[in-house]
């Protein structure tokens, strides 16, 4: 694993010559060795069509290259950082959330409208973010930030699970999304007044939750 937790905001990762990670512009507070950081203007892993992607997707946070032999330390702006292990399967996760990945992902985004149609497109609407996320594929880490700290909530067959759209933070697995309204919902936990939306996540994987209503 190429990230180690140093505590709930920051992470190391050993950079060894031939390999190479991908961050957030800026992330980076310290290094030790022979590391460079370069900005990428590929798109990440995903080469050109993935760049293109995330500008028709408005995901334009900026990514850093980072190659050499060292260490380096990374976390941003006080955030929660979580590490999210792939073993051949794909992360859905907002680009901003992005904080550092290994370079032998897959990157790429997808339209949030095809997995629950008109409801998938109303959900970048409620949630304030784009219709499009970011997709990572393959075998590696991922680290994601959040408020709060994460909390990884397991999906199985039959047993969907509901998430404030605004603690969303990402999800893995066979899993499909959807979003639905509940009226009163808000009332009963106590979160204000009105309509209220639900993400209905179904399937086989895990959505990660944070513990917070507040966009990054």
């Amino acid at each position: 694993m190429p990230f180690r937790e140093i505590n709930s905001k920051m992470i190391e990762a050993t950079i060894a010559p031939g390999q190479r990670l991908f961050s957030q512009r800026g992330a980076m507070l310290a290094y030790k060795g022979e590391v460079s950081f370069t900005p990428n203007m590929q798109g990440g892993q995903g080469g050109i069509m993935s760049m293109i992607g995330r500008r028709v997707a408005g995901e334009a946070t900026p990514l850093m290259t980072v190659e050499g032999s060292g260490t380096v330390l990374f976390g941003h702006g006080g955030h929660h950082v979580q590490v999210i292990e792939l073993a051949g399967d794909t992360l859905y996760v907002e680009a901003d959330r992005l904080l550092a990945f290994d370079g032998t992902l897959q990157q790429g985004t997808m339209f949030m409208g095809s997995q629950g149609g008109v409801m998938g497109m109303v959900r970048g609407q409620v949630t304030g973010q784009g219709l499009f996320t970011t997709t990572l594929a393959g075998h590696g880490s991922v680290a994601v930030m959040a408020h709060g700290g994460v909390i990884e909530v397991p999906i199985a067959p039959q047993r969907p699970v509901h998430v404030d759209p605004q603690a969303y933070v990402a999800h893995h697995g066979d899993v499909r999304n959807k979003l639905s309204t509940a009226l009163g919902w808000r009332d009963m936990v106590g979160r204000g007044s009105g309509e209220a939306f639900q993400l209905e996540l179904s399937g086989s994987g895990a959505v990660y939750v944070q513990a917070s209503e507040d966009k990054l």
